[in-house]
């Protein structure tokens, strides 16, 4: 399998290559963007005779340090990378700060693309590649994606969470699409600028180097290469597999293990039960998943330094898993049996001050609406699981889309 940064660093794209040796260059990019022999982009970029004039870096920053909603500076050049580059930060205190200035795509005639995405609407990436690519063009400036496949696959068959209602975009969904999506940064970017009108391929706005020999079907746990974390809280591809529904957890004052060795995974608070919710998530026979009541004392984050009773989840069948559909009946769950207890966050969230961050996660206001009112789990679920059918030949589409008209 050859992805985007292999394909560019080995005997293809001779075009492109010489076409990046002569342009005064950009870089979307960070620590986890590595070919196959575990060498940076901007390594693989040197050893091709190309000098970015900027590099800028998403949410985390460069190195996978900073923790989430944790605003990072920008620096004079990437640390134990081979450019003195300047380093500008795209994740900072600001909605502004999430897209390049004008001033700063100044001389630079084209932008390189290299992010590791996990395959869920929430995780920032996407979306900073999207502004990115936005502002890239509105400046005159082509838009080059390499690209590397999902890590919890491309399967159009485990689509799941309904795309944002209007008005809740956010950060963690600045485009309506489900929340499991099944596409990759170059699909998504493509569809978007299709969607916008813009020119796709190596002559217009964006081009994408698609990625060779990836069955869709399958996991990063089959692919030929180590999954390389690209956060501090992703660090294993079941991590990933979770995550579409994990990150619900980030909208409730339940701990989603943050402050552990398993984030995600791990879900609990002081006043809850482990073995009556673990028991409770058995009954309801979800597919795809084993749990566990466990106890846990988060190190930072909620709860930090208490020890809290909760479940852990580990996925036993990526195929038949649904995280969305888990995590809903796990939260709904939760507050049944602590309904004084469990609370639903109500502070700024992802640089949005008067929408709930349950509501931005979800698309909308009903779900959490009926989880205060005491609906049960499986009406919940059916408020934001399912997703359109449409969808499924919206991600084929995505597929011949960078495999034609935007292909390199």
């Amino acid at each position: 399998m050859l992805w985007g940064i292999d394909r560019l660093s080995g005997g293809q794209l001779s075009n492109l290559r010489r076409r990046l040796r002569g342009a005064d260059v950009a870089v979307l990019t960070h620590g986890a963007a590595v070919d196959r022999r575990g060498r940076h982009l901007l390594s693989v970029l040197e050893e091709l005779g190309i000098q970015p004039r900027v590099v800028f870096t998403p949410e985390h920053g460069f190195d996978p340090v900073a923790q989430a909603e944790e605003a990072v500076i920008s620096t004079e050049a990437a640390p134990d990378q081979p450019t003195t580059a300047p380093v500008v930060s795209l994740y900072g205190k600001t909605f502004e700060s999430l897209a390049p200035a004008p001033e700063q795509l100044e001389g630079v005639s084209t932008l390189v693309i290299d992010l590791a995405d996990v395959g869920s609407r929430y995780y920032t990436y996407v979306w900073t590649a999207l502004l990115s690519a936005r502002a890239a063009a509105a400046a005159g400036v082509h838009t080059v994606v390499l690209d590397r496949p999902n890590p919890i696959s491309g399967d159009p068959r485990a689509l799941e969470g309904a795309p944002q209602k209007e008005g809740f975009k956010s950060f963690v969904g600045l485009e309506p699409i489900p929340i499991r999506h099944s596409m990759t940064i170059g699909e998504i970017l493509a569809h978007f600028f299709e969607q916008d009108g813009s020119t796709l391929g190596p002559e217009g706005a964006l081009s994408v180097v698609p990625v060779l020999g990836w069955e869709r079907l399958r996991t990063a746990s089959a692919w030929d290469r180590p999954f390389v974390l690209p956060s501090p809280n992703m660090p294993t591809v079941e991590t990933a597999l979770v995550y579409p529904g994990g990150c619900l957890l980030e909208g409730t004052n339940l701990s989603e293990g943050r402050g552990t060795t398993v984030p995600f995974q791990m879900v609990g608070a002081p006043f809850l039960r482990g073995e009556e919710l673990a028991e409770s998530l058995r009954q309801a026979a979800l597919p795809g998943v084993m749990v566990r009541p466990v106890s846990f004392r988060p190190t930072f984050d909620k709860h930090a330094g208490a020890v809290c009773r909760g479940v852990m989840l580990h996925v036993t069948d990526p195929t038949s898993f649904r995280p969305v559909t888990t995590y809903l009946t796990l939260i709904a769950l939760a507050r049944a049996q602590a309904p004084d207890e469990f609370e639903l966050r109500t502070s700024p969230y992802e640089f949005e001050t008067t929408i709930p961050a349950f509501d931005l996660l979800t698309g909308g206001s009903e779900a959490r609406e009926a989880l205060v009112s005491g609906a049960s789990a499986n009406a919940i679920v059916d408020l934001v699981a399912p997703v359109p059918p449409e969808w499924q030949d919206t991600v084929a589409r995505g597929e011949a889309r960078v495999r034609g008209p935007a292909s390199v």
